[in-house]
C-alpha cells in the first residue's frame, strides 16, 4: 500500500491556491480521499493520471466531512464513474446524502445574520455555494476504529471540525491522512480555521489525537505533507 500526494492547483480572485487530495494505492485498486471543489474533477483524474495511474482504477472515494472543498465534485465523480463506493461517517453521510441541512450551512446562515454590510456578500455567496452542493449517497458508513480497505486503514474519529469528521491511519506505513481534523503551516500542524471549527475544544482534542499517532508522514489536505513526526 501507498499514498499519493494529489497537488490541485488553482486561481480564485487571482491569488494562486493549492489542495492537497490524497490518492491511497492498493494494489492497482485506487481510493480517492476527498474530491475538491465542484468543478474539480477533471484536475483531479490529470493529476491521477499524471502520476502513472489509471483513474478506471478508481474504486472507493472516501469523504472525511462534508465542506464544499472537500465534497464539491462528488456528485461528478460518481455519475462518471457509478461502480465507485463512497465511504464516510454515520453522522457526515447524512448531510453527504442530502438527508439533513448540513451544520457547515447552519453555521454560515447563522453568521451571515451578524455580518457587516461589507461582509455580506462574501457570507451570502458562501451560503449559496453550499445550497448549490450536489448530494450523493453514501455506500459505506463507518464509526471510529473502522477497519476498511482490506482491513488496511484504520478510520480515526476526529470531531470539532465538523462533528462527524474523519481521518485515517495506516499502520503498515506508518501514515495518516489528517483531512481538516489537521493542517500544515510550515513545519507543524494546527487546528483548521479555529473560527470556523463547529466545535474548537474536539478540535484541539483531535488534533492531540492525531500527533499521538506519532505516523511518520501526515498527508494535510491544506499545507500537504509533512514528514516530521516529533511534531508533539
Amino acid at each position: 500500500m501507498k499514498i499519493e500526494q494529489l497537488n490541485i492547483q488553482f486561481e480564485y480572485e487571482g491569488t494562486e491556491y493549492e489542495i492537497y487530495p490524497s490518492l491511497i494505492i492498493l494494489d492497482e485498486e485506487l481510493t480517492l480521499v476527498d474530491t475538491g471543489y465542484p468543478g474539480f474533477m477533471s484536475k483531479i483524474e490529470q493529476e491521477i493520471n499524471g502520476l502513472g495511474y489509471d483513474i478506471n482504477n478508481l474504486q472507493n472515494i472516501i469523504i472525511t466531512h462534508y465542506d464544499d472543498d472537500h465534497i464539491g465534485a462528488l456528485k461528478a465523480f460518481k455519475d462518471k464513474y457509478p461502480h465507485v463506493q463512497i465511504i464516510s461517517s454515520f453522522l457526515e453521510s447524512k448531510y453527504i446524502s442530502g438527508m439533513e441541512k448540513s451544520e457547515r450551512l447552519i453555521q454560515a446562515e447563522a453568521l451571515l445574520k451578524d455580518m457587516s454590510e461589507k461582509d455580506k456578500p462574501f457570507g451570502e455567496a458562501f451560503v449559496q455555494t453550499l445550497e448549490a452542493l450536489e448530494h450523493v449517497d453514501v455506500d459505506i458508513k463507518v464509526t471510529d476504529g473502522a477497519m476498511i480497505l482490506n482491513n488496511e486503514v484504520e478510520v480515526v474519529q476526529t470531531p470539532g471540525h465538523t462533528a462527524g469528521h474523519i481521518s485515517l491511519y495506516i499502520q503498515s506505513i506508518n501514515s495518516a491522512i489528517t483531512g481538516d481534523a489537521a493542517v500544515k503551516e510550515g513545519e507543524e500542524l494546527i487546528v483548521a480555521n479555529p473560527k470556523y471549527s463547529m466545535n474548537l475544544k474536539e478540535a484541539e482534542h483531535s488534533l492531540k489525537k492525531i500527533k499521538d499517532l506519532n505516523a511518520d508522514k501526515y498527508y494535510c489536505f491544506h499545507g500537504g505533507l509533512l514528514e516530521d513526526h516529533s511534531n508533539k
